[in-house]
């Protein structure tokens, strides 16, 4: 299987979901309309230590091989992030809930799922927040912390398309369609808790036309 092939088929099946995340409106969503520095900083550090735990315990269970390292190496730059979300600012070490995009993630025990929802789906919704909140502390005119999350959100990006590369690796053709509904899956629940908090806040998910 072609892994750029399929990381264009889910981004392309995907694309309004994956739109509205990236969206002005994605830091209200996670944030509660809580827009301030301490509330953005602890959102941020809180969405790294999900991935965190959750590629760890995929470390720990994988019996592929490449999946397993690949897991290992995304739980380590997470880790980083993390870390260099918290220098930033005087972040409290969270050990947050599962969010509903790691939920559903952590519910998944097959290797070609894992790979396709882990290491594609999950780097595609977290590259759209991290655009709004570089957009956020540049209007706070902090351009040494927006830099950093550049730096993250271009780390993120190197993620999707080595996450492609690990999905063609451990996935053959008989197996794409439920990889692409995996990645899909993972995108609609990113997508599903955007659209609740946003409605729970009296907000329209919806763009404005």
């Amino acid at each position: 299987m072609d892994g750029a092939d399929f990381l264009e088929t889910v981004r392309e099946s995907n694309a309004t979901a994956l739109e509205r995340l990236g969206s002005e409106k994605a830091l209200v969503a996670v944030t509660d309309a809580a827009l301030d520095r301490e509330r953005v900083l602890e959102t941020a550090a809180a969405a790294e230590a999900r991935a965190v735990a959750t590629f760890e315990a995929w470390t720990d269970d994988e019996a592929d091989d490449r999946a397993r390292e690949a897991f290992r190496e995304v739980a380590a730059s997470e880790r980083d992030h993390y870390d260099r979300v918290c220098a930033l600012g005087d972040v409290a070490a969270p050990d947050p809930p599962a969010d509903a995009l790691h939920a559903y993630l952590r519910e998944l025990d097959d290797t070609v799922e894992r790979a396709a929802a882990g290491l594609v789906a999950r780097p595609l919704v977290a590259s759209r927040t991290l655009l709004q909140v570089i957009s956020f502390f540049i209007n706070e005119s902090e351009a040494g912390a927006a830099d950093v999350f550049r730096e993250l959100r271009a780390e993120t990006d190197e993620g999707v398309e080595a996450g492609a590369a690990v999905v063609a690796g451990v996935c053959d053709d008989a197996d794409r369609e439920r990889a692409e509904t995996a990645a899909g899956r993972a995108i609609e629940a990113a997508y599903g808790e955007y659209v609740d908090s946003l409605e729970g806040l009296g907000i329209d998910p919806k763009p404005v036309c």
